[in-house]
């Protein structure tokens, strides 16, 4: 949908309920949804704004538990396993996270699993709690704008993508002196950093708010 026909009513004229705003330059909308498989584009910085997706509520189900037990999973398997000079050792995720424990290390060891671990963990739980009963036609259960409303604003803090990038960076720079072997947690990881964006892509946020005004009133 392009954004002329995004915004054939003036958002001057229309009522509030009927409005979208960008969420990068808080241009204002009147939301109309697009035909099956379109999109509702920013015209400004073509931030995609509404994109409904069919059966797109399970599919985010299924992949929001997979990426739950994919992040309970990678805590405790092994990540890494570094040998050089006849040492080895083997480290996971809560291992290297929870590395820093003396004095106020503590708290950025607090900060490094919180980002990569239990952060994405809340975001799962959250998800779940409101689009399970929205999926199945039931009433939303207590709270449930209040929980995704915070699943969205903790989704800056959900760094696991960066500490991939991270990692990726340094088992390059770590090769050159030892020997890593990549353990189960590795693969987890990088899997749950790609189901994570997928995940993110299907979810229309727009037609979540909506579903859950209605069930409101």
């Amino acid at each position: 949908m392009s954004p002329d026909q995004f915004a054939k009513t003036t958002p001057d004229a229309a009522a509030i309920e009927d409005l979208i705003a960008c969420p990068h330059c808080d241009a204002l909308y009147v939301a109309r949804v697009p035909q099956h498989g379109g999109r509702a584009v920013c015209g400004h910085c073509h931030t995609i704004l509404i994109a409904p997706r069919k059966k797109a509520g399970a599919k985010m189900i299924a992949l929001t538990l997979t990426v739950m037990i994919l992040v309970i999973a990678a805590m405790f398997f092994p990540f890494i396993d570094i040998n050089a000079s006849g040492f080895g050792n083997s480290t996971s995720i809560l291992d290297a996270a929870s590395s820093f424990r003396s004095g106020y290390m503590v708290f950025l060891s607090f900060l490094v699993a919180a980002a990569i671990l239990f952060v994405p963990l809340i975001r799962t739980v959250l998800i779940l709690y409101v689009l399970i009963p929205v999926v199945r036609d039931r009433p939303a259960l207590p709270y449930a704008r209040r929980a995704f409303r915070w699943s969205q604003e903790l989704k800056p803090w959900a760094m696991a993508e960066i500490f991939a990038i991270g990692c990726a960076v340094a088992l390059v720079k770590v090769q050159d002196l030892a020997q890593v072997g990549l353990g189960p947690a590795f693969w987890m990881f990088s899997a749950l950093v790609i189901l994570v964006l997928v995940n993110d892509k299907f979810l229309c946020t727009w037609s979540v708010w909506k579903s859950l005004e209605l069930e409101q009133d």
